[in-house]
């Protein structure tokens, strides 16, 4: 270990925006709690890729004692995705998981339709327009602190959902974020503390949760009464469980 460049973070500064993440190749840095954090010093080259993606400018580079930068290490967080809380991290990470820096992560606020009123895809029959307004809508990657979530009316949809119901853009995702996972699949003590800090750090004004009748799927609308409870907020949540041919079958609003 000896003297060399490597990134430090102003964590007054950082707002946890995420824009830094996807910008390290090496994924040498994540959000945690929302904020950027240096995940370890041997994933960091010390180039500084990431500076130019920090619009608080909370990332700069010194020169002190620090683990060699090492290419094999920063391949690491591609071969724990699926045995995360098996080995002790060198970070305690509540609310967040590495995702390799994919460049696709980066948040994203997507104008919508009042402010965009042309809007069109090519191909697409006319008239019919994405309701989408936030990326990444992917529960494990959305930022915590993302600008989309502020005043949000939240949309949780189990994965299977928007392949089963007819028009899910229309019905389900208009004027609504939208946060997507599966509570067979996926890590819900992960979902539980990312979405617990979530509402923590934001004000929502509803929330939505589209499921699938099977009992599997019931795991989400658990998902969300254990992070609000754990949050101490009020917010009113609407149900809706959808049969396998996309048709709503149940709905009820709670809280």
């Amino acid at each position: 270990m000896g003297i060399r460049k490597i990134i430090k973070i102003d964590e007054e500064k950082c707002d946890g925006c995420g824009q830094c993440v996807p910008a390290c190749a090496e994924g040498a840095l994540q959000v945690i709690d929302g904020k950027a954090r240096l995940v370890s010093e041997t994933y960091c080259d010390g180039l500084g890729a990431c500076l130019g993606e920090c619009s608080q400018n909370a990332i700069f580079i010194e020169e002190r004692e620090a683990k060699d930068f090492d290419t094999m290490e920063t391949k690491k967080p591609l071969t724990n995705l699926n045995s995360m809380g098996k080995e002790e991290p060198e970070f305690e990470m509540p609310t967040s998981l590495p995702h390799a820096s994919c460049p696709g992560s980066l948040s994203r606020q997507i104008r919508t339709l009042d402010s965009t009123p042309a809007r069109s895809r090519t191909g697409s029959p006319a008239g019919e327009l994405s309701r989408l307004t936030n990326w990444p809508v992917q529960l494990t990657l959305a930022p915590v602190n993302a600008p989309y979530f502020r005043n949000a009316k939240l949309l949780i949809s189990a994965d299977c959902v928007p392949f089963a119901a007819c028009n899910f853009h229309d019905r389900f995702l208009e004027g609504r974020v939208l946060l997507v996972g599966c509570p067979k699949l996926d890590n819900m003590e992960f979902y539980r503390n990312k979405l617990t800090d979530i509402l923590n750090k934001n004000k929502i004004q509803s929330i939505d949760i589209a499921y699938m009748e099977v009992p599997c799927c019931f795991g989400l609308v658990v998902l969300v009464k254990m992070a609000l409870e754990n949050s101490g907020k009020n917010i009113p949540v609407t149900l809706r469980k959808l049969g396998i041919d996309g048709e709503i079958t149940e709905e009820t609003t709670i809280f």
